[in-house]
């Protein structure tokens, strides 16, 4: 029997790798195209006709969420496992009802059940795989190779940024991209992938026109001081060094992690959005345990022009354990086991003031001077139109946030309708970009990332 309780059509489209993605599963929202539909437990699925002589076999576990489909899309949850989702959530008076799993359905679920069971017994301290774990002296020797080569690469950054402040800033928009390109290049050949991001970060600066001399100068100070905070890590204390570690490029084995402390708790999915180049495509969803007032950033990848799997419905709550990774500032953590199914919220999050919020922000920045999105959850609020920027304002209008640049400010202010709503976002150096929001009549959010 169907145990599940069934999301809505917005929880459903804002899973969504594109919007490509969604006007294709919107069209496929319809029961013309299916056969053989079913649901129980945590599985739904069904027979979607194609192009070809043989309907693409989709199905989804909507306690993951995970997805599986026989068509030959990149995308992920493709356009198929989205109309067949749209579908189920029209609820019982709609075409998917209760149904006996058939067998390909069957053997999907069981391979997921052992394999869940098998992460467990792993987290549980079973036996490692066959072969033994790595010898543990080699790591160290690559590991200390690396710190080598990263020293390395942070000493020639400080001397190119020195070069750079002798010769001044002011042609450095006529000197273009290729000298940024190159150290960046350098950067990457010394192993530290995140100073190499953060020097193609400045290179764009100058392109940003208005007052580009003032904020090319904060970003060369704070690159500065993450290379110099890395040169010096032995004096820092231990979160500290953390954090400079993960900002210059190391990153630790998400089952390592695992394997040590977790944080288990009911996550509130708040937001999830993807970012892409020409390299790579990031998922950033981020999770809050209203109980515990904590938030987690999951960030999950995948190669140019393929969605990320990890996908989780905006509005969901799932009980599951989190382990952070190292940092003054917990915040970004990985996903470990999760317990029972998804469901829905049952009411709308507590938000902040915003002057709490500025004051979060600020604090925050102490720890993490590097810092570019810190989530805030307003309460109360209302988007302000104005000529040069919009605001988002307390429904006193007593304290005010810029919205950022690429806010969705008509989304946002067609949602609120001038009436206080409560906002989940990021704020960050040039203001609060809103993510989500909620109305006080309903719990279920309005994803407004496009």
């Amino acid at each position: 029997m169907e145990t599940e309780a069934r999301w809505t059509a917005d929880q459903v489209l804002a899973l969504a790798p594109d919007a490509a993605s969604r006007k294709a599963g919107a069209r496929l929202a319809t029961p013309a195209p299916w056969s053989g539909t079913g649901v129980a437990g945590t599985a739904v699925w069904g027979l979607c006709k194609g192009s070809g002589s043989t309907p693409y076999q989709t199905v989804v576990d909507i306690g993951g969420p995970a997805f599986r489909c026989s068509c030959p899309s990149r995308k992920f949850p493709c356009k198929h496992a989205l109309g067949l989702l749209l579908l189920w959530s029209e609820g019982d008076a709609g075409p998917i009802a209760a149904a006996a799993e058939p067998e390909w359905v069957e053997q999907w679920t069981a391979a997921r059940r052992k394999k869940a069971e098998s992460q467990a017994s792993t987290a549980a301290g079973a036996p490692a795989k066959a072969g033994g774990p790595a010898d543990p002296e080699a790591a160290r020797r690559r590991a200390d190779r690396r710190a080598v080569r990263v020293e390395g690469g942070a000493a020639e950054l400080e001397q190119r940024l020195a070069d750079l402040l002798r010769g001044g800033l002011a042609g450095a928009d006529r000197d273009g991209y290729r000298q940024w390109d190159e150290i960046a290049a350098r950067m990457v050949d010394a192993q530290a992938p995140g100073l190499a991001s953060r020097v193609r970060e400045l290179g764009t600066v100058p392109a940003g026109g208005g007052d580009w001399p003032s904020r090319m100068l904060e970003e060369t100070a704070l690159l500065h001081l993450l290379a110099r905070g890395y040169l010096g890590r032995e004096r820092l204390p231990d979160p500290l060094a953390g954090t400079v570690r993960s900002r210059v490029g190391f990153t630790v084995d998400s089952a390592e992690l695992l394997a040590g402390p977790t944080v288990r708790g009911h996550w509130l999915v708040l937001a999830q959005y993807d970012m892409a180049d020409d390299r790579l495509t990031t998922r950033r969803i981020w999770l809050y345990d209203e109980a515990a007032g904590r938030f987690a950033l999951l960030l999950s990848f995948g190669a140019a022009g393929r969605a990320p799997e990890l996908v989780l419905p905006v509005g969901a709550v799932i009980e599951a354990e989190v382990a952070y990774y190292p940092s003054a500032l917990p915040l970004r953590a990985v996903l470990g086991t999760q317990h029972g199914t998804a469901r829905r919220a049952e009411a709308v999050p507590r938000g902040v003031p915003v002057a709490a919020a500025l004051d979060s922000y600020g604090a925050a920045l102490a720890d993490d001077p590097w810092l570019d999105a810190w989530p805030v959850l307003l309460g109360d609020v209302v988007p302000i139109p104005g000529d040069a920027r919009w605001q988002v304002a307390d429904a006193t209008r007593e304290d005010a946030i810029p919205l950022a640049g690429s806010a969705p400010q008509w989304r946002f202010a067609a949602l609120s309708g001038g009436h206080p709503l409560t906002a989940f976002g990021e704020l960050g150096p040039t203001g609060f970009r809103p993510l989500t929001a909620w109305t006080p009549s309903s719990p279920t959010p309005t994803p407004l990332t496009p």
